[in-house]
């Protein structure tokens, strides 16, 4: 993570930057919540799923960005392609407020710079009791969905690049990035 979101005075004061194969529970610990890249490397990344799940269970955020394949919890499902891929299968449409989109304009995440498809191209099917934020085609796949735990803890995922790409846009989804770093400094760890 770096460029515009890692200048971010919120991400300065709050965030550390961790790589996937220097995880491990002590770093864990009085974490609020975690952020997982879009490349991040997914089969390392599920080995630490233990990790995941006690940072969920004792209340804390995760946010997931991209086509989650190998699945870092056992109860996601793998990312599914939009089977139409133009312009009108890449429509974003909101479905739900949420705080990390606060104050977005839809149509600044289906274009970016005029071209439609930065923001996603599928999605990772919601588990049961999640709620879509966005829906991506005329289909509304959910795009971006949040999963309440009964710990308390959150997860919310984006099935497209990072969410903080935004961070320097002209654009309404500037506010993405620091509304998104707020959003996890709510989660709270036992």
């Amino acid at each position: 993570m770096g460029g515009a979101f890692a200048q971010l005075p919120e991400v300065q004061s709050h965030t550390r930057f961790v790589p996937v194969y220097d995880l491990k529970p002590e770093l864990f610990e009085g974490v609020q919540g975690v952020l997982v890249p879009a490349h991040v490397d997914q089969r390392a990344l599920q080995r630490h799923e233990p990790l995941l799940q006690r940072h969920l269970d004792d209340g804390g955020r995760l946010v997931l960005n991209g086509h989650m394949v190998h699945l870092p919890l056992k109860w996601l499902q793998p990312f599914i392609p939009l089977p139409q891929r133009n312009e009108v299968g890449l429509q974003v449409m909101r479905l739900a407020d949420h705080p990390v989109f606060d104050g977005v304009d839809p149509r600044e995440l289906t274009y970016r710079r005029g071209v439609a498809g930065f923001y996603g191209r599928g999605h990772n099917p919601m588990p049961d009791g999640a709620r879509p934020i966005h829906g991506i085609g005329p289909e509304q796949h959910p795009l971006d969905w949040e999963l309440v735990l009964p710990s308390g803890g959150r997860v919310l995922m984006h099935g497209g690049n990072d969410l903080w790409m935004y961070a320097a846009d002209a654009t309404s989804a500037r506010r993405i990035a620091p509304q998104l770093v707020n959003w996890l400094k709510e989660g709270v760890t036992a």
